[in-house]
C-alpha cells in the first residue's frame, strides 16, 4: 500500500501547493500560511477530541513539534517562491529536498531498496531536476526565487522525515497533525506579528472582504497539506521510506499540471520530459 498512499500524498501535495501559490498572489505569504493552518487546527482538533487521540500522547510528538516549528518557514518560502516565478519551475525544484533528506535518513537507516526500486528513484530524481529546468530558450529563474526555493526543499524534506516518526499508529497520527499545525499556527502568528510591527500588510487590497471570500481556498490548502502529511506518515510506516520519499514528492507534476490548465503555464521540453520520466520512475517503483 506504500505506493498507494505516496502517491495520494503527490496529488494533494501538487494541488495545496497550486492553491497556495495562487492565493499569495493576491494576500501576504504570511497571511496565506496562518489562516490555512489555523482552518486546519480547528479540523483536527475535532478529529483528535473524536478518536480519543490524546491518549496517544508521548515523546514522538517532539518529532511533531519540531515539524510544527520547521513547517512555516518552509511553507513561507515556498509561497513566495511560488508568486516570484512560475510554478512549473519552482515546485518541482522545491521537491528535490523532499526527496533528498527522507532518501537519506532512510538510507542510514539500513533501507536497501531492490534494483527496480534502485532504477525507478534514479529516472524519478532524474525527472524531478529535469522538470526544476527552465529549459532551452527559457527565462533563467530569479536569484531571490531560487534561493527561497532551496529553503523551502530543504525545510521540505525535514518535515516528512520527522512527521514519518512522530507517530505509528492512526490516532496518533491525527494528534501528531493537531501538534505539528498547532506550533504551525504559533510561528506563524509570531511571524506575521513581527512583519506587521515592521509596516507590512497583512490584508489584501480588499481587505477583510477579500479574507472571507478566500475562506474555501484557505481552508482546502490547509486541509490538503494536513491530508498529504497523513498519507505520506502511512506510506512511511507501512513501507520503505525511500520508495515513499520518491513517489510523494512527485507532486510538482501535479502543480506543473494545475498551471498549465488553469493559468496557461506553457512547460519547455526539457520540463515536460522531466515530467514523464517521474512517472515512469513511478511505474518502478511500483513494480519494484
Amino acid at each position: 500500500m506504500t505506493p498507494v498512499f505516496a502517491l495520494a500524498t503527490s496529488l494533494m501535495w501538487g494541488l495545496a501547493d497550486f492553491g497556495g501559490g495562487l492565493l499569495t498572489r493576491r494576500m501576504p505569504a504570511l497571511t496565506v500560511v496562518l489562516l490555512s493552518q489555523l482552518l486546519a487546527v480547528g479540523a483536527l482538533g475535532a478529529i483528535v477530541v473524536a478518536t480519543g487521540g490524546w491518549s496517544e500522547a508521548g515523546p514522538e510528538l517532539w518529532f511533531a513539534v519540531a515539524a510544527g516549528v520547521v513547517g512555516p518557514a518552509a511553507m513561507l518560502a515556498f509561497y513566495k517562491a511560488l508568486a516570484l516565478g512560475p510554478m512549473g519551475v519552482v515546485s518541482p525544484l522545491g521537491a528535490l529536498g523532499g526527496v533528498a533528506v527522507p532518501l537519506g535518513v532512510g538510507l542510514v537507516l539500513g533501507e536497501r531498496p531492490g534494483i527496480l526500486q534502485f532504477a525507478g528513484i534514479a529516472v524519478a530524481v532524474a525527472g524531478v531536476v529535469l522538470a526544476s529546468g527552465p529549459g532551452l530558450g527559457g527565462a533563467p529563474v530569479q536569484r531571490q526565487t531560487l534561493i527561497l526555493t532551496l529553503i523551502a526543499a530543504f525545510g521540505f524534506g525535514s518535515v516528512m522525515a520527522l512527521i514519518a516518526e512522530a507517530s505509528h499508529t492512526l490516532t496518533g497520527l491525527f494528534l501528531a497533525l493537531f501538534v505539528q499545525r498547532l506550533c504551525n499556527v504559533v510561528v506563524g502568528a509570531g511571524a506575521l506579528y513581527a512583519s506587521v510591527r515592521r509596516g507590512a500588510p497583512w490584508l489584501p487590497e480588499e481587505g477583510w472582504s477579500g479574507i472571507r471570500s478566500a475562506l474555501p481556498a484557505l481552508a482546502f490548502v490547509g486541509l490538503a497539506d494536513v491530508a498529504a502529511n497523513g498519507t505520506y506518515s502511512i506510506a512511511a510506516n507501512n513501507g520503505p521510506v525511500t520508495v515513499a520519499a520518491v513517489l510523494a514528492s512527485l507532486y510538482p507534476v501535479v502543480t506543473a499540471l494545475a498551471a498549465r490548465g488553469v493559468l496557461r503555464e506553457k512547460l519547455q521540453t526539457v520540463q515536460a520530459a522531466g515530467a514523464g520520466l517521474a512517472l515512469v520512475g513511478t511505474v518502478l517503483l511500483a513494480t519494484g
